[in-house]
């Protein structure tokens, strides 16, 4: 694949990032445009289009793209997906809404929890019951479904969920009135707990059905769409969409399963972090993705990323665990951990200066873009200390108004007493603290020190912060890749065809029936190749990871462990106690010894081979010295001296790997800008890393 034309999409709240690699030359071509919300695909065209002219490779030449969206995310935040409905066992109707009948602040008097997606009119309860073992109790009563589609369709609902009561051990009931349905209502767009989700606990399961089937109908919209585009500019190579767990998936099977796509920009945003350090000999990193809407942040520690098979979706709070909807879906471990450039500031009841979480998206977009917004955003802010160039911005091709800019900061200012600069200042410093803060306790939840992990800034307005963002945490280092504003689109590029599958087999592991567990695993194994070989991987390319999860008996939650290589037979069983031991130990410091332990999930996960992507060669257009690398001198603000000041500015594509200068700097390059402070140390790696050593680890 090394030797192919590939392209990586990545479209964000605000603007549209594109890296193509041309395997023939080596060589790597960047574009970036504003996302077009109304039709996303229109963007897609654009930035295609501008890739072409770079390049001379015409859209009909490139063999593949990947392609990663947030539109499943804004989609259940914004509660726009299908009007849907649920099926689910008699006496069970209410079992979304109950959830997990705890409070997750137990101090808030107002606490809210988030309203289902399906309201209780349209959760509608079936005859049938399954026992936990999976043997039949009720037979399933088929010839209720008439009056239950009557009820569906006359509340004007468009998709069906079908979650009952023990599927997970015993889908039969699931298949039966799925078929049905299809039958009797082929238009109805359906999905079913046993497909989407089939593992055990029941409100997670429901969740997820859910969530799935309501965000279906707009994602098949979207990339029956985005092909069609595609199509009609002359594309006939292979599509693939990035999933949570930064795996690829095809185009069907992500229309299908469209709730697998619920972190899907951000999780390529964390290969690329991981990829780059891997190639540069750094296996700790804290990954510090900021971008026009939103900023991530993810720990990638010697083993590389860390995945979780649980998510939150549209919380009613935005950092606080339990206040959202569960999906149980893989995703790689990262937390959303503030503003982007476009979030808004204002001023709130208190008389105290907030940012976030709403945004100014790309329309209107903040003021200074001068497309009609008027409300004062963080890139308003950075313009006006100095940090952004308004006649580079985007290369030149997008010029921005610091005049609009400072109005839009006047309205912050006046209410405080402060003047324009010191509000914009006031805007900076509360978005790195609030990054900073959040980036802190992601670490220590995971039972690390993000003091001793160097920050990876990448995104558009990630470089503009992490220098500020590392200085509060005490990060040793900076490391800002090439190209930093659309390195997420790196990640596109490194990540295999891969696909994950769980199935819920429930026993004491001392005593299991192994030929149960290695039915499931060859079931999972079957639909893994059948799912990948339909991709275009050959069956013999595809590897195997196994997991369990494992608890010791009367815990209420288990801990995911790589199950050992070797036979699946009585052999394993102390195998997999040692493996379940320490990763306990690693978590909680200790094991309860002579605790018996129980299995609850058997994964696996299957996989092509990850591409080839040789990020050396991104040095290769470096170009003439250091010498020409100034480009002058700008006032910005400096928060060491609390004033203004000239501060050099330099040419990223002009400092070679002998460059070395001393703080504050500024660092542009066409989709972003690394802004550093007094005294640090700049430097550059043999891979075209911005090093930056931060003063006190320089002490």
């Amino acid at each position: 694949m090394a030797d192919r034309t590939r392209v990586g999409i990545d479209i964000g709240g605000t603007f549209t990032d594109f890296l193509l690699y041309d395997g023939e030359s080596g060589r790597f071509s960047i574009a970036k445009t504003l996302t077009t919300p109304d039709e996303p695909a229109r963007a897609v065209a654009t930035g295609l289009s501008q890739l072409s002219s770079q390049t001379e490779i015409p859209v009909q030449q490139v063999d593949q793209i990947v392609h990663g969206t947030t539109l499943v995310t804004n989609a259940l935040i914004e509660r726009k997906g299908a009007i849907t409905a649920l099926i689910t066992t008699k006496g069970f109707r209410d079992a979304l809404e109950i959830a997990r009948e705890h409070r997750y602040d137990l101090y808030d008097l107002f606490l809210e929890h988030p309203a289902p997606l399906v309201p209780r009119y349209l959760r509608l309860e079936l005859d049938e019951r399954i026992l936990s073992d999976g043997s039949v109790m009720t037979p399933v009563d088929l010839d209720q479904l008439p009056s239950l589609l009557e009820t569906i369709r006359s509340e004007g609902a468009t998709a069906v969920a079908v979650s009952l009561l023990h599927s997970y051990q015993n889908p039969d009931h699931e298949r039966q009135v799925l078929a049905r349905l299809q039958e009797l209502a082929p238009d109805l767009i359906s999905s079913i707990s046993s497909d989407v989700a089939p593992e055990i606990r029941e409100y997670e399961r429901t969740s997820t059905t859910v969530a799935n089937v309501y965000v279906r109908p707009l994602a098949e919209r979207y990339i029956a769409g985005l092909l069609d585009t595609l199509s009609a500019i002359g594309f006939d190579g292979s599509l693939f969409i990035m999933l949570s767990s930064g795996g690829l998936s095809s185009p069907e099977a992500a229309a299908r399963y469209p709730i697998r796509l619920v972190e899907s920009g951000p999780a390529a945003g964390a290969l690329a972090a991981a990829h780059i350090g891997r190639l540069s000999g750094r296996d700790r990193l804290l990954a510090f993705d900021m971008g026009g809407t939103t900023a991530k942040c993810c720990l990638v520690g010697e083993q590389g990323l860390t995945f979780s098979d649980e998510f939150e979706v549209s919380r009613v709070y935005r950092f606080k665990k339990g206040s959202g909807l569960p999906v149980s879906v893989p995703v790689i471990e990262l937390i959303e951990i503030g503003s982007g450039g476009g979030s808004i500031a204002r001023v709130d009841t208190l008389g105290l200066l907030k940012v976030g979480p709403d945004s100014a998206g790309a329309m209107p977009g903040p003021a200074c873009y001068g497309r009609g917004g008027t409300q004062p955003t963080v890139t308003d802010a950075d313009l006006v200390l100095g940090y952004l160039d308004p006649d580079h911005f985007l290369g030149g091709k997008m010029p921005l108004d610091i005049e609009k800019a400072r109005a839009a900061i006047a309205t912050v200012a006046d209410p405080l007493g402060l003047t324009v600069d010191e509000a914009a200042w006031g805007i900076h410093q509360v978005v790195n603290e609030q990054m900073a803060g959040a980036a802190r306790i992601h670490a220590i939840e995971r039972g690390e020190d993000a003091r001793t992990f160097p920050l990876f800034a990448f995104g558009g307005a990630g470089p503009v912060h992490a220098y500020g963002v590392a200085r509060i945490l005490r990060a040793p280092e900076v490391i800002v890749p090439f190209g930093a504003g659309v390195a997420s689109t790196i990640g596109f590029l490194v990540a295999p065809i891969s696909f994950d599958f769980v199935r819920t087999f429930v026993g004491r592991i001392d005593n299991l029936d192994w030929s149960e567990v290695r039915s499931r695993f060859e079931e999972m194994s079957s639909e893994g190749e059948a799912m990948l070989t339909g991709a275009g991987t050959s069956a013999g390319e595809i590897a195997y990871q196994r997991f369990a999860e494992l608890r010791y008996v009367g815990q209420g939650h288990q801990v995911k462990v790589r199950v050992p290589d070797g036979p699946l037979d009585i052999s394993m069983a102390s195998k997999l106690l040692a493996a379940f031991e320490a990763e306990y130990r690693r978590l909680y410091g200790r094991t309860a010894e002579g605790n018996p332990v129980e299995a609850i999930n058997w994964r696996l996960v299957a996989a092509a081979p990850t591409p080839d992507l040789p990020l050396e060669r991104l040095s290769s257009g470096a170009a003439a010295g250091d010498a020409q690398a100034l480009k002058g001198h700008r006032r910005a603000f400096v928060q060491e001296t609390s004033q203004f000041e000239d501060v050099p500015v330099y040419d990223r594509y002009a400092l070679t790997s002998v460059f070395s200068a001393t703080g504050p700097a500024i660092i542009e390059e066409n989709e972003s800008t690394i802004v550093v402070g007094k005294d640090a140390h700049i430097s550059i790696d043999t891979f075209s890393n911005i090093v930056i050593r931060l003063p006190h680890a320089l002490e």
